[in-house]
């Protein structure tokens, strides 16, 4: 079989599968971080004028999106400079939506992990791992999602350190992706004041997804995430387009 032939077959193949879109679609209302701006869509020109465009200004880490090295850590990558072989990795889906569900303040631990191991198997290396908490069902109703207590403080599970530094150091995963604002869980933040799981993650030179949406249709394993994204000039983040094929 020639390359060509191999190719096509391949994308024949690709095409027989269930493609699950894991992108919250966002506009100027949707849920963000709270020390961004809202996002502003304004029309420049209608039909009325001979073709319909528009302008566009929002954070880059803004809705489902990407964020590169830079973001957090000194003197690393851009999102330009990420290779397009590392945004498309087999996935791995760890589902604690029960347990987010019985405890707003959940923390996913190495302690966690390792019961998910037990009843999945280990956790492959090379691997793009998602932390499943249902938390996008919430979408697109910020007050929910925000999920604020009597003090104004978010309520909003997440992952730990612990949990983080096993995957990457332990099980050698490459990136991670998570349903929520921020990597860290709202408790850990309070206790810790920074957001030392996402420092973590950018400082490994990788880059994670944030407000992930449809991993309730995803199997634990067998998939392929895709993460889609434009190439602005040294972004330290961008809203993304993923999404999975199924075995």
């Amino acid at each position: 079989m020639d390359t060509q032939t191999d190719l096509l077959t391949a994308l024949t193949t690709l095409k027989t599968k269930e493609w699950v879109d894991l992108t919250h679609t966002f506009g100027p209302d949707s849920p963000h971080f709270f020390m961004f701006e809202d996002a502003e869509f304004k029309t420049l020109f209608s039909h009325n004028d001979g073709f319909f465009a528009q302008q566009f200004s929002f954070a880059g880490q803004y809705g489902t999106h990407i964020d590169a090295p830079i973001h957090f850590v000194r003197d690393t990558r851009y999102l330009d400079e990420l290779e397009l072989k590392e945004l498309v990795l087999p996935l791995v889906v760890l589902d604690f939506s029960k347990e987010a569900q019985a405890n707003q303040d959940f923390t996913c631990s190495k302690e966690d992990i390792l019961a998910f191991e037990d009843t999945h198997g280990k956790i492959e290396s090379d691997t793009f791992v998602a932390l499943r908490t249902d938390w996008s069902k919430r979408w697109p109703d910020a007050e929910t999602f925000c999920n604020k207590d009597a003090d104004g403080n978010n309520r909003i599970p997440g992952w730990g350190l612990d949990a983080l530094q096993f995957l990457f150091e332990e099980r050698g995963v490459k990136a991670v992706g998570h349903e929520t604002f921020d990597t860290d869980s709202a408790a850990d933040f309070r206790k810790n004041g920074a957001l030392h799981g996402e420092y973590y993650v950018l400082e490994q030179d990788t880059y994670q997804i944030e407000l992930l949406t449809n991993l309730d249709k995803l199997p634990t394993r067998g998939a392929v995430i895709f993460n889609i994204v434009p190439k602005p000039e040294k972004a330290s983040g961008f809203p993304v387009r993923s999404f999975a094929i199924l075995p």
